[in-house]
């Protein structure tokens, strides 16, 4: 009869070993895909939930996330959509711990795209950049645009210094 225990005990000890090293190897390969897990990806499985975004200049946007790139995304706050470039983020509230596989397509879409397709469309926004100025894109380079404001001016922006373009 002593052996039996023996042999009961041995038998979970081993079942204990075995489970322990599979919770070993689950937390190793976690912290493995954590590690190539992109800020973009996250910000993907985060579509259709709220979003607060603190910018570099200290002010924040709030809104629902309707799509996102690798390079931006788009929240939506009740009428107004606002595209905020992703070198313009200090912080995140609201993301998920998730993250989503973004596509070849939608990992490569650059903010000029989006910008492109707004300058495309003639439709007027504002664009926060140091100042905020409200017009319409007319053309969209590598690294800048031309926003032709209201006032009558041409203003050419750097797109590194783009906080956030909305509808306006």
């Amino acid at each position: 009869m002593r052996w039996e225990a023996l042999f009961r005990d041995l038998e979970a000890q081993a079942e204990n070993d075995e489970h322990e090293h599979l919770r070993a190897q689950a937390a190793e390969r976690t912290r493995g895909e954590r590690a190539t897990t992109v800020l973009a990806a996250r910000i993907a499985a985060t579509r259709g939930d709220v979003l607060a975004i603190e910018l570099r200049d200290g002010s924040r946007v709030t809104g629902t996330v309707v799509d996102a790139g690798g390079e931006w995304v788009l929240l939506r706050d009740g009428m107004r959509e606002r595209l905020v470039p992703l070198h313009a983020s200090a912080a995140f509230e609201g993301l998920s711990r998730r993250s989503d596989m973004l596509s070849r397509v939608e990992g490569a879409l650059p903010i000029t795209s989006a910008l492109r397709a707004l300058s495309r469309d003639r439709a007027r926004v504002q664009v926060r950049a140091g100042g905020s100025r409200t017009g319409v894109i007319g053309a969209v380079g590598r690294d800048h645009l031309d926003l032709s404001t209201d006032a009558g001016a041409t203003v050419v922006i750097p797109i590194a210094a783009v906080y956030e373009v909305s509808s306006a």
